[in-house]
């Protein structure tokens, strides 16, 4: 059953008096979808329980695809919010970073502090760091957390989400990512006050170090590893052991599963390539955090021109779906025409992948012979299919002010790759030359240090059935909620 919310929320009393029961999905953003739709996480969860998706709509083969597999369907919407819930949410979160100090939240105070451009923006800065810095310490940041739930709850605009879920009387609540998902804070917030327990996925390795306070905090939290595990019982210390799950991550299921394998032949006549000549794979970054990528690209590809010697390696770019200004690579394009550019089939609503997507991007790392990127999780990626990896850390030839990106391999979590000697990182455009020679002619050569650092990182999630884990944890936690 498909729904609007506004005709899904209307009290009623079919579940008055009734024990919880079943699970409400919310899917916030396009690769939640991924995750946990297209890889059938839901779906084995909804053979053992009733799962009700709350969810955005990125275009008009979603509804489709998903009706008749869930108990109902209902589009994710945004109220408008009280002034002082937002500004304790932003307070908390800049608190939080100034307390957490990782080498990600330095690097973002100090941009911030370059934004702040203009006498009024100045001032605003200066206000916004002189209220949060007595706060910014594990006190603080619990007195801001307690304002912030209180604002969001009672000062809530809309009660919509409130009276769907006493509709809905779910058992568990469960957040796919519980960061750049602000649309789904209104109904984490009604499920708290309610007392519905909830549970979130932590969407990256990075999130916990790069991406700011968890808000609101949630009952259950499942996680990539061990490592991330550590790392938020570290961070909050308020979360007991028993809170987290490690389940792996289902969005590299599909590499595990020889399903969405293509032959070479197959794979090189959809993107444009010659399957007889070697295939180096670049991805590229987001646009605000990589400026002059395209130059990047540019010479490499000159680069790859004078290695006759390897077989004249072509150059495949995957454009990261989300970059804000795709267009930026058209001059490149224009100028370079032997440069492979497939398109990437992504809806642009609510950064979705398509389904094809999966096929693509897993075999975009198989046939490649080496990839290159910027601090990228498709590094990762790369080392689960034993590709050499090399990493850009020098800067295009442009004024790239005050972007720098050498910063990005001192980040906590992208660090212990580079040490790890999983990855190469190319300090210039020389060594890049170099480590392209390198790659091409002795690619076992990290080998060992690849397979290990997976092992480390990854235990043994990497099997393709992270999905199924998630579900068995979905599942094991609403049961355990419907039994009290």
């Amino acid at each position: 059953m498909t729904v609007k919310l506004n005709q899904a929320s209307s009290h009623t009393s079919s579940s008055a008096g009734m024990k919880p029961d079943g699970i409400v999905a919310l899917l916030p953003r396009g690769e939640t979808i991924r995750n946990f739709v297209y890889t059938g996480a839901l779906d084995l969860a909804a053979q053992q329980t009733d799962v009700s998706l709350l969810t955005v709509i990125p275009d008009d083969d979603f509804l489709p695809m998903v009706n008749g597999r869930y108990r109902r369907v209902i589009e994710l919407e945004t109220y408008p919010e009280s002034h002082v819930a937002r500004l304790l949410r932003d307070q908390l979160d800049l608190a939080h970073g100034r307390w957490l100090w990782s080498e990600a939240a330095k690097e973002r105070w100090r941009l911030r502090d370059h934004e702040a451009n203009t006498p009024v923006k100045k001032l605003k800065r200066l206000i916004k760091k002189a209220t949060c810095l007595p706060l910014a310490n594990p006190v603080g940041l619990a007195l801001l957390e307690h304002a912030e739930h209180f604002a969001s709850s009672r000062l809530a605009k809309s009660d919509a989400y409130s009276n769907l879920f006493r509709d809905l009387n779910p058992a568990l609540v469960f957040n796919g990512s519980h960061v750049h998902s602000r649309n789904a804070t209104q109904a984490v917030h009604a499920a708290k006050a309610l007392g519905i327990p909830t549970a979130t996925f932590l969407f990256s390795w990075d999130n916990l170090t790069s991406q700011g306070r968890i808000i609101p905090l949630y009952d259950y939290y499942l996680v990539w590893n061990e490592q991330i595990r550590e790392q938020l019982l570290q961070i909050y210390p308020g979360i007991r052991p028993e809170q987290v799950f490690v389940t792996g991550t289902p969005q590299f299921d599909t590499h595990f599963q020889p399903k969405f394998y293509w032959s070479r032949e197959e794979f090189c006549a959809r993107v444009g390539a010659d399957p007889a000549r070697p295939i180096v794979l670049y991805t590229t970054g987001m646009d605000n955090h990589m400026p002059g990528e395209p130059l990047i690209i540019e010479n490499i590809n000159n680069m790859l021109k004078e290695m006759t010697e390897f077989g004249r390696p072509q150059l495949l770019v995957r454009v990261y779906p989300k970059d804000r200004t795709p267009h930026r690579f058209d001059e490149v394009k224009r100028r370079n025409p032997d440069i492979l550019f497939p398109h990437i089939p992504w809806s642009p609503n609510w950064q979705t992948p398509k389904l094809e997507d999966a096929w693509l991007l897993t075999n975009m790392l198989r046939h490649a012979a080496v990839g290159i990127n910027v601090a990228s999780t498709v590094s990762l990626e790369l080392c689960m299919f034993d590709k050499p990896v090399i990493c850009v850390g020098y800067n295009p030839p442009i004024d790239i002010y005050p972007k720098d990106y050498r910063l990005y391999y001192s980040f906590d979590h992208y660090r212990p790759v580079v040490e790890s000697g999983a990855v190469r990182v190319a300090w210039s455009e020389e060594e890049m030359k170099t480590l392209l020679a390198d790659a091409l002619t002795i690619p076992q050569r990290d080998s060992e240090n690849r397979a290990a650092f997976l092992r480390q990182m990854f235990g043994d999630t990497l099997d393709g059935k992270s999905g199924a884990r998630v579900a068995d944890v979905l599942v094991q936690l609403s049961r355990r909620s419907s039994q009290r």
